[in-house]
């Protein structure tokens, strides 16, 4: 494996921060200092800290796709079941220490609500990320023999959204586990539909 350019080092320590912490309260020397990075490095790389911001933002879609990806598309369950794939991961994600790193809920719910003018580059960035998860929803659904994909997508996106939020807020994975338990019973739902 390659190792990581000096830019992915910045990015990567910027995220882990702003994952943790939020994207106001940590600065550029203390990204700088927890990387272990020259501020020539940073600003090599990025123009402002908005910039650094945004590219944050897509290495951890870029993360967050491949990890619920790969568990839909890498789900034991049976077709109609493999959607579920979805909160199982979350669960696991939650429970310890897996390739996205600590569970501190959700950065680009935290973006969002750090820039909620909806025309900010990091708001949108946010959202984009959001509707990339949807999309990845859909074509599990899909491939799991469902119709009307978007729809059943869009309700099962709602709620592992609330899990991730509730799961966040109290330190604990049940809100997924209730979510996983309803999202069962609307796959039931759409087969007899």
């Amino acid at each position: 494996m390659p190792r990581p350019s000096r830019r992915d080092d910045v990015v990567d320590s910027a995220m882990k921060l702003f994952a943790e912490e939020g994207f106001h309260a940590v600065g550029i020397d203390r990204i700088l200092s927890q990387g272990g990075l020259a501020k020539m490095t940073l600003y090599r790389h990025f123009d402002s800290k908005q910039a650094l911001i945004l590219a944050s933002l897509e290495a951890r879609n870029r993360q967050i796709l491949a990890w619920f990806g790969r568990k839909l598309a890498e789900s034991h369950l049976p077709p109609p079941d493999r959607p579920l794939a979805l909160f199982d991961a979350l669960e696991e994600w939650i429970g310890g220490e897996t390739e996205l790193g600590p569970f501190n809920g959700c950065m680009f719910v935290r973006a969002a609500g750090e820039f909620p003018d909806l025309a900010d580059p990091i708001h949108q960035a946010a959202a984009e990320a959001k509707e990339n998860l949807r999309a990845t929803i859909v074509s599990a659904v899909e491939l799991a023999g469902y119709l009307e994909a978007e729809d059943l997508a869009g309700e099962l996106m709602v709620l592992k959204e609330g899990a991730t939020v509730l799961a966040q807020i109290h330190g604990s994975a049940e809100p997924v586990q209730h979510a996983r338990r309803t999202a069962r019973a609307r796959l039931r739902a759409w087969l007899r539909a």
